[in-house]
């Protein structure tokens, strides 16, 4: 696939749980805005684990630069740069299942149980949604409680969690870009401070909170739950003149908590 028709297949997909990600675009200059990275979310069942995920992103071109940990979510990621400057970084993380409880685990191997094995066939998995039954309501909450990431995917399963406008190429600063914004009505991720990161990471972050999405639960009726959100990335560069291309995991971790459900519903 070309990452061209790949992106856009995205963007229209993401939008069907952003779509306040439409209007906030048009603020900055609609689709003249461009993208920094994408980021999406897995489990490290061997179906569809991190290194199987992958494999639809090298063969577009794009190649690992940086591992990322995240100890107290139970995660681990990789950030993904392209072969052409031009399209956006990925960044790619895993929830590693084994080291949840007990009846967070049972909950989440009875959901994954049928999964085919590989589960990828190309890049379209990564717009392609839930590909194990939808939890209960009870078991949503049970996940809820201990992992929020685990929540999340375990009702969207495979989507872009966020597109990143790359504020660097807007010739304003992120603070003017999350001022704009939160002025227009749309609930920042506060964790942290609502500016994540300092110029001396090389790269400072601010997102939204994912926007409720209505989730027909068959034990619970339609229920609100996070849905995506938008996140805005300001990139400096190195000593050396280059723009950094890497990730702050310090940051990353809170930006993570922009689907909280405790937060934005």
């Amino acid at each position: 696939m070309q990452t061209g028709d790949f992106f856009a297949a995205l963007w229209e997909d993401y939008l069907k749980l952003a779509p306040q990600a439409r209007d906030i675009r048009a603020m900055f200059g609609g689709a003249q805005v461009v993208n920094d990275h994408v980021a999406f979310r897995t489990f490290d069942h061997p179906a569809i684990a991190l290194a199987v995920l992958e494999q639809p992103l090298l063969e577009m071109g794009y190649r690992r630069d940086a591992p990322y940990r995240f100890p107290d979510k139970h995660l681990s990621a990789w950030g993904y740069i392209p072969a052409n400057a031009d399209d956006p970084l990925i960044f790619l993380s895993e929830l590693h299942i084994g080291q949840l409880s007990a009846a967070a685990q049972a909950i989440i191997e009875q959901l994954l149980a049928d999964l085919p094995s590989p589960c990828v066939t190309g890049a379209e998995i990564f717009y392609s949604g839930r590909h194990w039954p939808a939890p209960s309501w009870a078991q949503y909450q049970a996940l809820a409680a201990e992992s929020e990431y685990a929540a999340w995917l375990s009702l969207h399963g495979f989507h872009a969690n966020h597109f990143t406008i790359a504020v660097h190429k807007l010739g304003v600063s992120l603070a003017e870009v999350a001022n704009k914004v939160a002025a227009a009505g749309y609930p920042m991720n506060t964790a942290g401070g609502v500016i994540k990161g300092t110029e001396q990471d090389l790269l400072i972050q601010a997102s939204t909170m994912a926007q409720p999405v209505p989730f027909d639960f068959a034990d619970a009726g339609l229920q609100n739950v996070p849905g995506c959100y938008y996140e805005f990335a300001q990139r400096f560069c190195d000593p050396a003149g280059q723009l950094y291309q890497g990730f702050v995991a310090a940051s990353a971790s809170r930006i993570f908590e922009s689907t909280n459900q405790s937060v934005s519903m």
